[in-house]
């Protein structure tokens, strides 16, 4: 960024110097004197006020007259060293004229020539610096029809398999693209052939990236890694030759990988948008489309892309012949996370009493990028403390960090406030620990955190769940609604904290009447349809599929799920007033107090709570049901 403003200064320094050359060179003109016959310099012999006496008998002598001339005239060598000349020396001495000796009477030309050179040594100098930029790295001037792709060989640090976790099914795809690399012949004899495009889909963070990057280190081939934007410029045309630049370095580099990242920035649905298409982009694609169609399965050149909106790609782009396997990128799951977990531990001087699952479960939904940066956040908070170890407090911190922000600790909170908070939160968890059916609590902290969260309730399954019951729906919106109950049942007035909370259970419960069918009234029928436009990619409307009749008894229903609920935790709470009361003294003294304790207070022996000395269980796998599934970060309970 400061390359332009170096390169403006240089520029004026520059053009100065050669103004002031200019001007020095009119202050000193070349011809300073006229030049004579020696018969001249006799006759003016006896009117000479000034002379120099060069060595190669140059003469430059000035004359009284009115006005005053300097002349110059030429003696033979030999002349200098005669007694005459030596006698008429002495005469103008004894006049009082100033006589001096000087070396090289050239030295004028050697000026000429130093100020010619010198401002055509500038301009030269001008040229290639400008040049230079023009070619660098910062400018595309002259290469912008190239292809701006990395690449990246054998020699560069590879990543294997051993650096990617939590995907297993798509490096288990995706083992048999290096095994083709590295040796053809071995579907070549059964006849079958590796498909030309792979696309990887998943959401941000999932590894996408170094999946690719893998597949190449294992193989041992070159990699060329481009962004779908990097093929649109601002000159038509440009995109389309830069698709053939590095179709040709990867065929020349064969056998070799392909990674377009974001290939939604030019894999869109031509024709679609509300402005019409964008015949760049479309060029561009069309490009990719003929290059991907000219390839030889001989050639050992594999596309592999990458985005997560495959629903907006174009068609052409998807069928067999070009992207024709998709593979699947998802959030970790238990095991992932853990796995991913220690790859992001490897070199870091992690405690041994870290518990590396009891982390993992407690980040369901985290991608491999947020469980780096997790392990990033809690060794920034070892070093604060100067550390020499990453601690399970720091690492249980950095995951609050990430989900609920920084601790505010200079926030001063009224001590009516703290106690109305206390309470709200208590609502939550003591609902969640005497529910069956709710999430397990955590914990419960007053820190506020984040710009907003004055305190949270933390609560989230055992293991990853891809189904959920009505009973746990039913159970898991009283405690969302645990935070209200409890400031209506001790204050008799309620606040502003719920606010988040109820638009949480209201939603779950619309979800309970139109989504799972999930009310006796209504029965089982799914009501309003869900569109999507492929150009703006976001739900635009909600279509109604019931008359007015009906959305006045989904309303009804709604608004019954949500009171039931609310009874339910405020019945809980009545019955656990005496030990709510101590729980939110023991909370308001510790500011923080974990499931576990809590359930001593309440005298639940086997509480809903979470335990962290639990045996490991395996994953409950099955079917993704949209809607159903529970892969979010943790419930918060906020205020």
């Amino acid at each position: 960024m400061e390359q332009r403003p170096r390169l403006g200064m240089i520029l004026f320094y520059v053009v100065l110097g050669i103004f002031l050359l200019v001007a020095l060179r009119g202050l000193y003109p070349s011809e300073t004197s006229i030049e004579v016959p020696y018969t001249k310099f006799l006759d003016d012999f006896n009117n000479i006020i000034d002379i120099v006496i060069y060595d190669n008998g140059k003469v430059v002598y000035i004359t009284g007259d009115n006005p005053r001339r300097s002349l110059e005239t030429y003696f033979p060598s030999q002349t200098l060293i005669t007694q005459t000349f030596q006698d008429q020396l002495d005469q103008l001495a004894r006049r009082g004229v100033n006589i001096t000796f000087e070396r090289g009477g050239d030295s004028l030309f050697w000026v000429n020539l130093l100020g010619t050179i010198i401002p055509l040594a500038i301009i030269v100098f001008i040229w290639f610096f400008a040049m230079r930029s023009l070619s660098g790295r910062n400018s595309q001037a002259f290469t912008f029809t190239k292809s701006p792709a990395k690449k990246y060989t054998s020699s560069d640090k590879k990543v294997t398999f051993k650096d990617v976790a939590g995907v297993d099914e798509a490096q288990q795809e995706l083992a048999d693209v290096v095994s083709f690399l590295k040796d053809p012949s071995i579907f070549r004899d059964t006849g079958a052939r590796m498909p030309k495009g792979i696309l990887l889909v998943g959401p941000p963070g999932t590894g996408k990236t170094l999946l690719a990057r893998s597949v190449a280190g294992e193989a041992e081939v070159p990699f060329f890694f481009i962004s779908g934007s990097d093929f649109v410029e601002l000159f038509v045309g440009v995109g389309a030759a830069r698709v053939r630049d590095l179709f040709a370095q990867a065929k020349t580099s064969a056998p070799a990988i392909v990674f377009i990242d974001e290939i939604d920035a030019v894999g869109r649905h031509r024709g679609a948008g509300l402005g019409g298409g964008h015949d760049e982009r479309e060029q561009t694609l069309n490009q990719i489309l003929v290059e991907m169609d000219g390839f030889d399965a001989k050639t050992g050149v594999i596309v592999i892309a990458a985005t997560n909106r495959p629903d907006i790609l174009d068609k052409a782009l998807l069928r067999p012949g070009r992207f024709d396997k998709k593979i699947s990128v998802d959030p970790p799951d238990l095991n992932g996370r853990a796995a991913i977990l220690k790859i992001h531990m490897r070199g870091k001087p992690i405690d041994p009493d870290v518990d590396v699952q009891l982390l993992a479960r407690r980040t369901p939904g985290f991608v491999g990028a947020d469980l780096e940066n997790l392990i990033n956040e809690a060794a920034i908070l070892s070093a604060r403390k100067k550390k020499k170890m990453i601690g399970m407090f720091e690492l249980e911190e950095a995951i609050d960090r990430v989900l609920a922000g920084p601790a505010k600790k200079s926030r001063i909170i009224s001590d009516k406030e703290k106690k109305i908070l206390a309470y709200h939160e208590l609502g939550h968890a003591v609902v969640g620990l005497v529910l069956p059916n709710a999430f397990p609590v955590h914990k419960v902290t007053i820190i506020p955190r984040g710009t907003s969260t004055l305190g949270f309730t933390e609560s989230l399954p055992l293991e990853d769940r891809y189904l959920i019951t009505k009973s746990e729906l039913l159970d898991n919106m009283a405690q969302a609604l645990g935070g209200r109950a409890a400031e209506d049942l001790v204050f008799g007035e309620i606040t502003t904290g719920a606010s988040s909370d109820l638009e949480r259970a209201s939603a779950m419960a619309r979800s309970m009447v139109t989504q799972f069918g999930m009310s006796e009234r209504l029965g089982p029928i799914a009501w309003g349809k869900e569109e999507e436009e492929v150009f703006l990619g976001r739900e635009l409307t909600r279509m109604k599929n019931y008359s007015e009749e009906i959305a006045s008894e989904i309303d009804a229903e709604v608004k019954k799920i949500v009171l039931t609920s609310y009874e339910k935790a405020k019945r809980v709470l009545s019955d656990q007033r005496k030990k709510l009361d101590e729980a939110a003294e023991f909370l308001l003294q510790k500011e923080t107090i974990t499931g576990r304790e809590l359930a001593d207070i309440l005298g639940l022996d086997s509480g809903n709570f979470y335990k962290d000395d639990f045996e490991e269980v395996d994953v409950v796998t099955g079917p993704k049901i949209e809607g159903g599934k529970i892969m979010g970060k943790p419930e918060l309970g906020n205020a």
